[in-house]
């Protein structure tokens, strides 16, 4: 952008939301913006609407129809997802060559960082599910099944893509009632992704931990991955860059044990220990039948310490 077009903001609420833009120590969560192509309906609307229901409040819709080709010009893309303030998109289309299509994707100053394009093959949306839901802005557990996620740099960037899509404020603690929600992701081995979503249900179990049952409440997909743009290495780097004010540095002398335990060693001087006045406690004090025992004891010794020498300069120490 040339330096000619920069206008500072002439309000209070203009410069508010510039500095609302700008980098933060702390980023909140992230809002997701929803796009219509240029011919979307189906299995895509309805993928749409329930992707809408799991990110609900921090979702912004666009309705209109938008004659974008995002692999080809992400300019439009990035244009709209600058003026909603929105780092995260959602792109539904559908046509003869890609038939329900949606493009997930991320942005990083404002510009394209990743995303993919993944075909729907089959699809069941949360209303055909007939039982209790859950409540909204329930922050869903995420597993990720198998170990092909590891496997190829796109399904990592892919991965990475769902926990930003799916991941809400950070809390520092959690109750177990408040786990409601899991959203399961599997990789095939024809590298298709499903896309399960389970109600986490707490029962009885006669112990202080309760039995956890799974019941499936949609949405159900089955996605294939068509077409993939990630960032380059240094460009990922760099968007998962840290402020230094962040970083937690290495304390000296203290350590975490395997239980998550911390300690600490304390480094003392030499202790003048001779010099330190205590008081002489009564009940510290020996009993006359201890000092008699000592006395007797310390007698032994010495007649035995006596033997010993005599015995080494060779005379009987038993003669008179």
């Amino acid at each position: 952008m040339s330096l000619l077009r920069i206008r500072k903001p002439k309000t209070r609420k203009g410069k508010k939301v510039l500095l609302a833009r700008e980098p933060q120590l702390i980023e909140s969560a992230r809002t997701m913006l929803f796009l219509d192509g240029r011919k979307c309906g189906g299995n895509v609307k309805l993928c749409m609407k329930d992707l809408q229901a799991l990110k609900k409040p921090l979702v912004k819709v666009l309705n209109r129809k938008n004659d974008i080709t995002p692999f080809d010009d992400p300019s439009s893309l990035e244009f709209l997802t600058m003026k909603n303030d929105a780092a995260l998109f959602t792109f539904g289309s559908t046509s003869k060559k890609r038939p329900d299509n949606i493009i997930l994707g991320r942005i990083f100053e404002n510009e394209v960082l990743d995303m993919f394009e993944l075909g729907i093959k089959r699809y069941q949306a949360i209303s055909e599910f007939k039982n209790e839901k859950i409540g909204a802005c329930v922050k869903p557990c995420l597993v990720f099944n198998g170990p092909k996620w590891a496997q190829t740099e796109e399904l990592r960037r892919l991965r990475n893509l769902f926990i930003d899509t799916f991941q809400r404020e950070k809390v520092d603690s959690i109750r177990l009632q408040g786990i409601e929600h899991v959203l399961s992701f599997t990789v095939t081995d024809d590298m298709n992704i499903l896309m399960r979503s389970y109600r986490i249900l707490l029962k009885k179990s006669g112990q202080r931990t309760p039995r956890i049952e799974l019941e499936e409440i949609g949405p159900s997909a089955d996605f294939s991955i068509r077409r993939t743009k990630i960032a380059s290495e240094d460009l990922y780097k760099q968007a998962r860059k840290q402020p230094k004010q962040l970083k937690v540095g290495k304390k000296k002398n203290i350590s975490t044990d395997a239980l998550g335990n911390t300690k600490g060693r304390v480094h003392l001087g030499k202790q003048q220990t001779g010099s330190i006045q205590t008081r002489r406690v009564k009940a510290l004090r020996k009993t006359p039948e201890e000092k008699k025992e000592n006395r007797q004891r310390k007698k032994v010794a010495l007649k035995a310490a006596a033997a010993e020498a005599l015995a080494s300069q060779g005379k009987n120490p038993f003669s008179s």
